[in-house]
């Protein structure tokens, strides 16, 4: 190698160190706006997927480190949280509410992909019943955005005033993302569930009931894809580390199930049939139960310690 070569090479070698260390200044300056890190505090590192912050370890004015992590700080240092109550009765707690009300969507949507269950009740009530499932889904889904958009903003156990929000824009935000765009996927489904109880010809089932199911499918999976980078901070982890891998792991799962469901009960023109009957209600049945899982983990992840220990001095 030349020394032109050689001198070409180290300018490449410190120029990528000096993109590293720019992208990890910003990276500090998001967290710092973000948590309202008082003076005297710092942000030592910070990890995540992406342009996202989902871990950090900062530096306390008297010289300690702590761990903090968007997951943990949402789920157990929560502003919509009276933290009373049990793990399996708190509805004092938004936690707790979320668990209860997915675990209820869930459960109606397996309820109506349940092989005969159309034909015991008929086809309007196992519509019906779909539509109800999804209003719970919505109703959940609502709570997780709220959850989302009043995440403590201060480093822990720092108490700085907190005010209550219901709308907020925060792309930044991995946590944010995920509950907006399945917020949006849950609307589809009860556009796509309640047209589904009128629609009456190809062209309406197609374009009224299953456009607005694909497009929440897809919404759910996006949707689950950036909760599990949020729990893993990257694409993968292993090996599982609480409840809130199984929760994003099977939320994953149902998801995945869900897009199945989607794609094989396209009705075809010609034959007037779906595509898939027995993979579009095993694809929703998998999906239903795999939401119903990680809504009653919900529950005791909110009272979990070791995952609130992610909010403790770092090691």
């Amino acid at each position: 190698m030349t020394g032109a070569a050689r001198h070409l090479r180290w300018l490449g070698g410190r120029r990528a160190q000096e993109v590293r260390t720019a992208r990890a200044e910003l990276r500090a300056a998001r967290l710092r706006r973000r948590l309202r890190l008082p003076s005297g505090w710092t942000v030592l590192e910070t990890g995540g997927p992406g342009p996202f912050i989902t871990r950090a370890t900062l530096r306390r004015p008297d010289g300690s480190e702590v761990g903090w992590s968007s997951r943990a700080n949402r789920k157990h240092d929560q502003l919509l949280d009276t933290r009373r109550g049990s793990t399996w009765w708190a509805p004092g707690a938004i936690g707790w509410w979320m668990g209860v009300l997915f675990a209820i969507g869930a459960t109606c949507f397996a309820l109506g992909a349940l092989p005969g269950y159309a034909g015991a009740v008929g086809l309007t009530a196992d519509g019906a019943t779909f539509f109800v499932g999804s209003v719970f889904f919505t109703s959940a889904a609502l709570l997780q955005y709220l959850e989302a958009a009043n995440a403590r903003r201060a480093p822990p156990g720092v108490d700085l005033p907190q005010r209550w929000r219901f709308l907020t824009w925060e792309p930044d935000r991995i946590d944010w993302c995920a509950s907006a765009i399945q917020l949006i996927g849950t609307v589809f489904f009860n556009v796509s569930t309640f047209a589904a109880l009128h629609a009456s010809t190809v062209q309406e089932m197609n374009r009224r009931v299953w456009t607005p199911d694909a497009l929440g499918s897809a919404c759910f999976l996006v949707s689950s894809w950036l909760a599990w980078c949020e729990v893993c901070h990257g694409r993968w982890s292993w090996p599982p580390s609480g409840f809130s891998w199984w929760i994003a792991a099977v939320n994953l799962g149902g998801s995945i199930a869900f897009g199945v469901s989607a794609a094989a009960s396209y009705v075809v023109p010609t034959t007037q049939q779906v595509r898939n009957e027995a993979l579009m209600n095993l694809g929703t049945f998998v999906g239903a139960i795999g939401f119903l899982v990680g809504a009653v983990l919900l529950l005791p992840e909110r009272t979990s310690t070791a995952q609130a220990t992610e909010l403790q001095p770092a090691s």
